[in-house]
């Protein structure tokens, strides 16, 4: 399954920022958002999220007091068919978008996905209400690819996610209310050659982040109509996490790493200590894979299942930790 998942692929997912700015207005910040980008049956463009808000403030975030609402998400003009992907977070639909109310505790990250869909061939004009550190967006090979405009944008090149291959692409650094033009072609496949691609002269990016979590039968639907489907979508926001931290760590550690001699390197007392930080991080995630399936089984009940999901996120953020310090 997704432990079919390969250290080269790893490798591809390069360039995400290790730091980003915060706008200083605003005590939330995205930290990193997951797009998936597909067609779907009817013509029209799937647009698949999942999304970090981190409350960067010692005190609990419930907004700015100007309204009810705590977190506003901007939505681009012709998106139709919102879904809300978690039952758990309570949301309003508005003129513009969407927001959520209720309020998120001091220094603490919650995950909203949605989904939406927007008409085919027309230009997708992106706002984010908020600072963002990395855009990650995913196009199923062979679905087409995307042009951006208006920021700096890499293509990371193809990877694979089980049976499936995607393209990827990332910005970075996107201001609040910054906007950010994608054109999706579904008939135009990238070249093989193609690594990055600039529209405009503003090169500043955006980035946000996303887990789903899919509880009433439509928003199921629309999953298991995805190319993602054949992915638990509460597992999958961990996996993705996991392979793009690890990759920024590849890339980081190893581009220092390249003046050394090749000799040197199996002795390198640090060269040791970051492989076996990968190697537990990959034991984490198949833990994590094996647990759902159990779940998935019916062999564990709920409260062993979250009490062991618990466990594992908690040293797999304690390997993140660790991995940082190859980067910083």
């Amino acid at each position: 399954m997704i432990k079919k998942i390969t250290i080269f692929l790893l490798g591809l997912m390069l360039l995400a920022p290790a730091t980003g700015a915060y706008a200083a207005e605003s005590k939330i910040t995205i930290d990193m958002l997951y797009l998936v980008v597909s067609p779907s049956e009817d013509g029209s463009t799937n647009m698949m999220y999942m999304v970090n808000y981190t409350n960067t403030d010692s005190e609990e975030y419930k907004g700015d007091g100007k309204s009810e609402a705590v977190l506003n998400v901007t939505l681009p003009e012709g998106a139709t068919n919102l879904n809300f992907m978690d039952a758990k977070i309570t949301s309003k639909q508005t003129e513009t978008g969407f927001i959520t109310t209720d309020p998120i505790p001091a220094s603490q990250t919650i995950v909203l996905p949605y989904s939406y869909r927007m008409p085919a061939g027309k230009e997708i004009n992106l706002t984010f209400d908020y600072s963002t550190q990395l855009i990650q967006v995913l196009v199923p090979e062979g679905m087409g690819s995307i042009e951006f405009q208006g920021t700096k944008a890499t293509n990371q090149g193809v990877f694979n996610f089980e049976d499936q291959k995607y393209v990827g692409y990332s910005v970075e650094g996107i201001q609040a209310n910054q906007k950010l033009t994608m054109i999706y072609n579904k008939d135009l496949q990238p070249s093989q050659n193609e690594t990055s691609q600039t529209g405009g002269n503003n090169t500043e990016s955006v980035v946000s982040k996303q887990s789903p979590a899919f509880h009433n039968p439509g928003h199921l639907r629309m999953w298991y109509q995805s190319p993602l489907k054949s992915f638990n979508p509460h597992i999958l926001m961990i996996v993705l996490a996991a392979i793009l931290i690890a990759g920024i760590s590849y890339y980081s550690y190893f581009r220092v790493k390249t003046k050394a001699a090749a000799e040197k390197l199996e002795n390198d007392t640090d060269e040791k200590a970051f492989k076996l930080l990968m190697a537990k991080q990959k034991t984490i995630m198949d833990k994590i894979i094996e647990l759902e399936e159990n779940h998935g089984n019916g062999e564990l009940s709920e409260n062993e299942y979250n009490a062991k999901l618990d466990a594992y996120k908690q040293h797999l953020v304690k390997v993140k930790l660790g991995l940082r310090r190859f980067v910083e």
